[in-house]
């Protein structure tokens, strides 16, 4: 079977914190709620209605999360950036005839136009999951390698039988990492083309 690595989006292989804090200082003004969003991007990760449902009563969190969304293309996409080593990170699944797989919890749309802004060359894309549930669609596209900053994306590799690969470029160390059953933990993705060929031999 062709290699499959999957990759998580949100400070694996973009910086979106920049964006997200902005998006959300917009949905912050347009509503009159106050929204920490320095608070809100230093746990990015789990699922949008999570986050939004710290701001707002839960009988506003969908309309809300609706209208982030909207916003988010004009205020986010902007602003992101391309973590170091992302794109030779791509590469170098590429270069040995693997497939590329973003799973992330971002809504889809706006994940797609990341990857487009950032030109980060992906085979696959699938959004709104988190934790377990990108899980299955790890296992439905036979990646056999998850690359993620979050202990939400171990889980996710660990229900897959995947390899689970953490990058200490999100809210987590790489202490924490090992300790939440990350199998190898690097600094950043510029260590992980040199991983990926002793991996594969």
């Amino acid at each position: 079977m062709a290699l499959t690595v999957g990759f998580d989006l949100d400070m694996t292989l973009l910086d979106t914190r920049p964006g997200i804090k902005a998006t959300y200082d917009v949905l912050s003004a347009e509503t009159g709620v106050r929204i920490d969003s320095d608070l809100a991007v230093s746990r990015l990760g789990p699922p949008l209605l999570r986050e939004i449902a710290e701001w707002f009563p839960t009988d506003r969190v969908e309309a809300v999360a609706d209208r982030y969304r909207e916003l988010y293309p004009v205020h986010a996409v902007p602003r992101t950036l391309v973590l170091p080593g992302a794109l030779e990170a791509l590469r170098a699944v590429r270069e040995r005839g693997g497939r590329v797989a973003v799973i992330t919890g971002k809504y889809e749309p706006n994940a797609r136009l990341h990857l487009e802004q950032a030109a980060l060359p992906v085979d696959v894309l699938v959004g709104d999951l988190w934790a377990e549930t990108k899980g299955d669609a790890l296992r439905e596209h036979g990646a056999s390698i998850y690359v993620g900053d979050h202990l939400g994306d171990i889980v996710g590799a660990r229900a897959a039988g995947a390899v689970a690969v953490g990058v200490a470029t999100g809210p987590y160390g790489a202490a924490e990492l090992a300790e939440a059953g990350a199998d190898v933990v690097l600094a950043d993705l510029t260590g992980f083309p040199a991983w990926l060929a002793g991996h594969c031999g």
